[in-house]
């Protein structure tokens, strides 16, 4: 929220707040039935006190005082706390001091103790009413931010939908274009081509069909998380495990590929959807495999803090364009389109499925270019079980 529109919202409230206040502050039935009733319970509590004390005169003092918090704890304004000091004040002339039924203001002292319950009343009140005029307007406040925060959110969501929507659309129809050319190319042309010539096309339809597969894995991972509140169901579970079961399965699509692996301690533990967090681990090797040429192998390396768990994932490849850092998660592709020449490996699906499961798990993921080539870093923060 920017200075300009908080500026105008606390004017807005500050106006509510002031009509509420002078609604409020109207005579109200049930305030005066609560004063009427608190003061006839001190009252009579008073005159107990007076027939059973040999010297009730600052015990009965002290009840009305008390009587005076009351009602300007539980009435609205300024009202009700004042009059009820001077309920008091005449209360105690009449009942409680000599000539008994009568009133006598020529008492000495009397006019100094007058004054007091009367300003302790007016200040009383006064502070009751602001202490709650200014915990309404924090109520009214916190409801308006967590207001914006959730219109907030139902944005990052929509936003989050359209570019899932959007590598969907890309990442689907050009694998199954290739697809569908390789195909007709065999079905039109299969008496003028060499077995080599057969062979390749085959391996394009092989190629596209298990990229198809590894879309179509993604998405059935999103299915894993409830659309509304975002979160998913977690365990403890042994961060080792979870790696060594993530680079099993990239090993099984990449046999050549060299990986290192290196946890920091074996034994870590976090809260996490394991099935979830493997498909992250698999994606951003997947990605650093295709996209990065990396000279040298992969690797993985978990480290633990007193916070968070960290996964970094780093290639030594072409690196990240700089103009894409920032964006890279919400559906960009990896580098710039004319570099890839294979057209449908964009990394935009996998890499929104990466930030959107890690968001889950209310953690945090990261991509940045290091001397010789890229590096992605995510973090699962601990926690008890739930």
């Amino acid at each position: 929220m920017s200075q300009k529109k908080y500026k105008a919202y606390k004017a807005i409230v500050k106006d509510k707040a002031k009509q509420q206040r002078k609604k409020r502050q109207r005579f109200s039935q049930e305030d005066l039935f609560f004063s009427v009733v608190v003061f006839l319970a001190v009252t009579i509590v008073s005159f107990i006190f007076n027939q059973r004390g040999s010297d009730p005169t600052l015990n009965i003092a002290m009840l009305y005082t008390l009587g005076i918090f009351i009602i300007a704890s539980y009435t609205e304004g300024y009202f009700y706390g004042i009059i009820f000091s001077f309920m008091a004040m005449l209360s105690v002339n009449l009942f409680f001091t000599y000539p008994f039924g009568f009133f006598n203001f020529t008492l000495e002292g009397y006019q100094l103790t007058f004054i007091g319950m009367i300003v302790i009343g007016t200040i009383t009140s006064v502070m009751s009413t602001n202490m709650k005029e200014q915990s309404r307007v924090l109520v009214e406040q916190e409801r308006e931010l967590a207001r914006k925060e959730k219109e907030l959110m139902e944005t990052e969501k929509e936003k989050m939908r359209a570019n899932l929507l959007r590598a969907v659309s890309h990442d689907l129809r050009t694998p199954l274009t290739g697809i569908i050319g390789s195909s007709d190319s065999y079905l039109e042309m299969e008496d003028k081509l060499s077995a080599e010539e057969k062979r390749e096309l085959i391996e394009y339809v092989n190629k596209d069909a298990n990229w198809l597969l590894n879309m179509v894995e993604n998405l059935l991972t999103v299915t894993r998380i409830d659309n509304q509140s975002a979160k998913v169901t977690k365990e403890l579970e042994v961060v080792d495990e979870v790696a060594a079961a993530a680079v099993i399965q990239f090993k099984k699509r990449f046999p050549k590929t060299e990986i290192h692996v290196k946890v920091a301690d074996q034994d870590a533990m976090v809260m996490m959807d394991a099935i979830l967090i493997q498909q992250v681990i698999l994606n951003i090797l997947q990605n650093a495999q295709i996209h990065a040429c990396s000279e040298k192998p992969l690797e993985l390396y978990i480290e633990e803090t007193p916070e968070e768990v960290l996964f970094r994932i780093r290639d030594y490849g072409v690196g990240i364009d700089e103009n894409r850092l920032e964006t890279i998660f919400d559906g960009g592709g990896f580098r710039d389109e004319k570099v890839n020449a294979d057209g449908y490996k964009g990394m935009g699906i996998g890499l929104s499925i990466c930030k959107t499961i890690v968001l889950a798990h209310d953690g945090k993921i990261t991509a940045k270019n290091h001397p010789e080539g890229a590096e992605f870093i995510f973090s699962l923060p601990k926690e008890m079980r739930e």
